[in-house]
């Protein structure tokens, strides 16, 4: 029997929790065609905003009254965040109707980006997020997507830090960190 390291676990319960949020995202394009294609930066940015409030409303009084758990809005904010990459890499000019099989090679693309930034980063920090609490989680995204905000607001210039891409795939790590400790019963679904 192989043993696991903690990386190919990791690499493990990062694809399992994308499958999850995969599997979603192809039955809502199914339903849906990929109307998201209307949307601009900011729109997704706002969308990732609603999604990390809910969250951290739900932390700070433990009280839901919609049916969404923390753990499906973890799975919309990786979706969200793909759709931008996916956005900012096709533009306006590609039409808004995606073919469901086209949407999927995309997502898999922008999620293979996340994946290999996410071993990077695991390398370079020893997988430190695996001590972080939920709220951080969700106070580091909300922290990424004020950024993305004031990255629109100067007109995507920026003079020294990362782009919206960068915020976006960080926004998609968070979340799928935040899945799997959700899927280890280490945080609260």
């Amino acid at each position: 029997m192989e043993k696991l390291t903690p990386v190919k676990n990791t690499d493990r319960q990062y694809d399992q929790a994308v499958e999850e949020c995969k599997d979603i995202f192809l039955k809502k394009t199914r339903d849906y065609g990929t109307s998201w294609r209307v949307l601009r930066t900011i729109s997704i940015a706002d969308q990732l905003y609603i999604k990390a409030r809910r969250i951290r409303t739900l932390q700070e009084t433990g009280e839901g009254r919609v049916g969404e758990d923390k753990k499906g809005e973890f799975i919309a904010m990786v979706n969200y965040g793909v759709i931008g990459l996916i956005q900012l890499a096709l533009g306006a000019d590609i039409p808004e109707e995606l073919a469901p099989v086209e949407a999927e090679r995309l997502y898999n693309g922008k999620i293979s980006a996340a994946r290999s930034v996410m071993r990077d980063k695991n390398h370079d920090y020893g997988e430190a997020w695996r001590e972080m609490s939920q709220e951080s989680f969700v106070d580091l995204i909300l922290m990424k997507i004020l950024r993305v905000r004031q990255i629109v607001a100067n007109d995507g210039a920026t003079l020294i830090s990362e782009g919206i891409d960068s915020n976006y795939i960080d926004i998609v790590n968070y979340s799928l960190f935040a899945l799997i400790l959700i899927g280890e019963g280490r945080h609260s679904a």
